[in-house]
């Protein structure tokens, strides 16, 4: 890589990229290290790994031994710059974990500080509190694992999904966690600790309360972008449309508003025209851009 790369680097970035390796390192030692359930992804194989090595190949050892080969080998494809975060994170993760482990005064050697030896608790809590931190490590440009980088490299090569590669990835650590351990209690609650971590991951990088995006296709956008502008104060936008079949002109009203308003919209819409069409879908970010002076 080269140096100026460095340059690029945000100070404000590096913060919350140093946040979430915290975050994760917290999440994964004090509630599912203590009662052996895992984490996903090359977290959760490097967790298995150190169970079954002698003490002196720890957690941090292994993720970053498993990591940064899969972050350097898709340096290509995802940039230097996300390289640099991403490495950069695992380091954060890995350091703390280590001194969560090893040297701050926590005793996690038998059971979690704070939720004892119910799995349930840790499951949940381990999977909230891990899928937090690789949410804010995604949403500042960086990344937890290195498996979710070879799915973007390989999902479509194998003819799946993003999600459906690093799922398949996820049962198949888990089936030999099983077989390991011989036991599938501990494996079965960390498939709960995945699905938790899945949500809290979804809910931080596109944001808690999405807001949503309305398409109306009426014959009378004209009393109805009057009464959604002036019940909303919202921006509207008109589309022209044809029917396919009927070969009729139509126009389409686009507007953006938030979960509350969705069915005071339905309301005044159907109102107007109890004919209309209403399409709704989530947005995750919103941008505005300024228009130059």
């Amino acid at each position: 890589m080269k140096f100026k790369h460095l340059k690029e680097i945000e100070p404000k970035k590096l913060f919350f990229l140093t946040l979430a390796g915290i975050i994760n390192a917290f999440g994964i030692t004090v509630f599912l290290s203590p009662v052996n359930l895992y984490d996903s992804g090359i977290s959760g194989t490097s967790m298995l790994l150190s169970q079954l090595t002698p003490e002196k190949y720890g957690l941090s050892l292994f993720l970053m031994v498993l990591n940064f080969p899969l972050f350097l080998y898709g340096l290509k494809r995802q940039g230097k710059l996300f390289t640099i975060y991403a490495i950069y994170t695992v380091t954060i993760y890995s350091l703390f974990a280590w001194l969560i482990t090893d040297i701050l005064p926590i005793d996690v050697s038998i059971a979690s500080p704070l939720a004892g030896s119910d799995l349930l608790l840790c499951a949940l809590f381990g999977g909230i509190i891990s899928g937090f931190g690789s949410g804010l490590a995604i949403r500042f440009g960086g990344a937890m694992d290195g498996i979710e980088v070879m799915a973007v490299i390989f999902a479509k090569k194998l003819g799946m999904s993003v999600g459906t590669f690093v799922m398949g990835y996820n049962i198949i650590l888990y089936i030999i966690c099983g077989f390991s351990i011989n036991s599938w209690i501990l494996p079965l609650y960390s498939i709960v600790t995945y699905m938790a971590a899945l949500k809290m991951v979804d809910a931080i990088v596109e944001g808690f309360d999405r807001a949503k995006s309305v398409y109306i296709v009426t014959t009378n956008h004209g009393e109805i972008c009057k009464k959604l502008s002036s019940t909303f104060e919202q921006g509207i936008t008109i589309l022209d449309a044809k029917g396919y079949f009927s070969g009729a002109n139509r126009k389409v009203v686009w507007i953006v508003l938030n979960r509350f308003q969705i069915s005071s919209m339905r309301e005044i819409v159907h109102k107007i025209d109890p004919m209309a069409y209403i399409a709704i879908y989530d947005v995750a970010d919103l941008y505005k851009l300024e228009e130059n002076k």
